[in-house]
């Protein structure tokens, strides 16, 4: 991270943005609670898996099934989103339902004859909110249009992130002792490696959970600590990120981070979300690593490591659960 030249954070090939830290028996650790302190309801309105999804993978999530129709994929989207905000994170359907409603932005992204037909089927609360999800989708796609999908995925190791909880106060830590937002470092996060999920260089050589290049970590000022700790890294981007101009001129000091204004503009929008409703940090932290490659958008759930690239068709072959189930 952190070059002079156009950079692809490695959650943003992936996805980001994004593998759950249990089995869908278990609940995830660490969650942020309702604005008010009240107790969310743990009962779900929506079934998570309307239809299972794919194969099994070997911590036993799949890949949901998602409509591939603009109405059917409105209706399911209204009701994901009506039951992730009244469900308990601690609820054990919750890591999948957000799965889910990941995997319905990513199909809606790529289909904007489909925006129309989608929104009708949302609430008047739900609609800007949902805009906005799939406007910083595109955001990711547009930096990436006329360039063909890899043919190898890469040596990445797909790991269990830190608890919710415990991200958000290495947020507001970094955010106390450098004047950055906390809700824009959980943005970065998100996208650079979903959340601490993605271990691996990036193209240009960043590693860590907020990929920084070694140079740059190295920089008087910078680095403190160890670049794969997560409270070290989110407090140097941080730093990072008043170096380049925040918090006074946080696009630029975005831009920064990665020379792409479709990179800015999707973290800023991301970085609203939380901000106008913490909550959706639980949600976004449950967002898997996904893929974009000539096979379709590949699911890659805790538990892959790859030490050398491979061949998509390899990894297919060995990994069937990584595909988009057939609709």
């Amino acid at each position: 991270m952190f070059s002079r030249n156009h950079r692809t954070p490695v959650a943003v090939l992936a996805a980001v943005a994004l593998l759950s830290a249990c089995g869908a028996a278990q609940p995830p650790s660490g969650s942020i609670k309702e604005p008010d302190g009240g107790q969310p309801h743990s009962t779900p309105t929506v079934s998570t898996a309307p239809n299972p999804g794919g194969v099994p993978a070997p911590n036993g999530r799949r890949y949901p099934l998602v409509p591939n129709q603009a109405t059917a994929l409105g209706q399911q989207l209204q009701q994901v989103e009506s039951a992730l905000e009244t469900m308990a994170p601690a609820n054990p359907e919750f890591p999948a339902l957000a799965h889910r409603q990941q995997v319905l932005y990513r199909r809606w992204s790529h289909h904007s004859d489909w925006d129309a037909a989608v929104l009708q089927q949302l609430s008047p609360k739900q609609r800007p909110v949902a805009e906005r999800q799939v406007q910083a989708r595109r955001e990711f796609l547009a930096m990436h249009r006329n360039r063909p999908a890899p043919a190898q995925l890469p040596a990445w190791r797909i790991v269990t992130p830190v608890p919710a909880e415990e991200l958000l106060n290495h947020y507001k830590e970094a955010q106390l002792q450098t004047g950055i937002d906390w809700a824009t470092l959980a943005a970065i996060n998100l996208v650079e490696t979903g959340m601490g999920r993605l271990q691996g260089l990036s193209v240009a050589g960043a590693r860590g959970p907020m990929q920084f290049l070694p140079t740059t970590w190295a920089e008087p000022g910078i680095g403190a600590g160890s670049i794969d700790d997560p409270a070290d890294a989110i407090a140097a981007a941080g730093r990072y990120l008043v170096r380049r101009g925040g918090p006074e001129n946080m696009p630029q000091a975005i831009w920064g981070y990665n020379n792409s204004w479709n990179y800015v503009r999707a973290v800023q929008t991301y970085a609203d979300l939380m901000r106008e409703d913490p909550r959706r940090l639980n949600a976004f932290h449950q967002w898997q690593i996904h893929y974009a490659s000539p096979q379709g958008d590949l699911w890659l759930p805790e538990g892959y490591e790859r030490q050398r690239p491979v061949p998509v068709s390899t990894h297919l072959e060995q990994a069937p659960w990584s595909a988009p189930p057939a609709r």
